[in-house]
């Protein structure tokens, strides 16, 4: 694992980050399209929670 120049490690690894940001945007293109197919937005924000959610292992098992 590599240090920052303090000394200290790294908050978030750059794998984690990659597969929090790509399951962020996974989860608001799926709540945006959601929305624009006609349901509530707090059906939309759901959707999108849920598509974020189900991305993340995905997404860690796919980026090595």
């Amino acid at each position: 694992m590599t240090t920052a120049p303090g000394g200290e490690p790294p908050f978030l690894t750059l794998h984690t980050a990659v597969v929090l940001f790509g399951s962020l945007f996974i989860g608001l293109v799926a709540g945006g399209l959601t929305f624009l197919g006609g349901s509530g937005a707090a059906l939309s924000v759901l959707g999108g929670l849920t598509a974020a959610g189900v991305s993340v292992p995905v997404l860690r098992g796919l980026i090595r």
